[in-house]
């Protein structure tokens, strides 16, 4: 079974966290990207509010990870999350990042990767987000593909999302994820979804359908010796999505647009997401936050579930 472990003396713990970890208590680690490169202001703030709100009230701790001051902090009070709402000197941090952010005392809000590999230094075990990255459409001439997968292959961590970034290659993605040896459980379907979408016509390699059920895999797989984190896919709910017929053509758009403005690398992402806002009239950041908050949902049950086991 994954060990608990003492949190690294470099991070810095809300007294809240700290006193969850100690007792043994589920603790759901949230990202900062989507909030600080994510979103626009005023909803990011707003999301990040009732994101941890759903956490506390499904029985777990919320513990939302970045970097201020050149400090990794874990768990933030409601100026830090304003600050990285509002604050565009925040650096997007990933873990090539984190010693160059940490070392210069700045701002970083903490993608997937970064935020998964803070949370197993804190001994946090489950993980929330929206989307992950993944393998870039086109990769074969960008090479673009997110530290988020070879990340999951490393560190004990799982993941729940509502599948990659609908801008990305989904079969290639998972096929990466095959071969970096990683878990992809979907829940509750059999289908990989599509992130805005349920649907993406590709299948799951797994399917778990109860918290318990996915609790007892991480438990399993971490009491192996099989390092790693789980990525568990959880598909937005069927009254908030947006078709892949309707999303295929914007995000396509999107990307025409990112190649005639010569955006690539880390400003690929948010720059394409804002762009599908903007397509789409403000319906994809509805949809964002609706499986955001799914997810959110979902994670207070597996890390109850988990902690259960211990």
């Amino acid at each position: 079974m994954n060990p608990i472990r003492k949190p690294h003396p470099d991070l810095v713990l809300t007294d809240e966290v700290t006193q969850a970890l100690a007792d043994g208590a589920p603790v759901v680690a949230l990202e900062s990207t989507i909030i600080s490169h994510g979103m626009p202001y005023p909803q990011n703030v707003e999301m990040a509010t009732e994101v941890e709100r759903i956490i506390r009230d499904g029985g777990a701790v919320p513990a939302t990870i970045a970097v201020l001051d050149g400090r990794p902090r874990i768990g933030l009070d409601a100026q830090g999350l304003e600050l990285l709402s509002t604050d565009a000197d925040v650096a997007k941090v990933s873990v090539r990042d984190l010693p160059y952010v940490i070392a210069r005392g700045g701002h970083g809000a903490t993608t997937v990767a970064a935020t998964m590999r803070l949370s197993a230094l804190a001994g946090i075990s489950v993980f929330v987000t929206g989307g992950l990255g993944g393998v870039h459409r086109g990769a074969s001439q960008s090479f673009d593909v997110s530290a988020d997968l070879t990340e999951l292959s490393l560190t004990d961590v799982i993941v729940i999302s509502a599948g990659v970034k609908s801008i990305l290659d989904i079969g290639l993605t998972l096929e990466t994820l095959e071969t970096l040896h990683v878990p992809v459980v979907a829940y509750g379907t059999d289908e990989f979804p599509a992130f805005f979408s349920r649907h993406s016509g590709h299948l799951s390699p797994m399917r778990l359908d109860s918290p318990g059920e996915v609790a007892e895999m991480m438990s399993a797989k971490w009491r192996l010796g099989l390092s790693g984190g789980i990525s568990l896919v959880n598909p937005i709910r069927a009254e908030d999505e947006i078709p892949a017929s309707e999303m295929d053509h914007v995000i396509e758009q999107a990307i025409a647009d990112m190649y005639s403005a010569e955006i690539h690398g880390k400003e690929a992402t948010p720059f394409l997401l804002g762009r599908i806002v903007e397509i789409t009239g403000g319906a994809s950041l509805t949809a964002n936050i609706a499986l955001v908050n799914n997810n959110a949902r979902l994670g207070a049950e597996v890390a109850s579930a988990y902690a259960a086991l211990h």
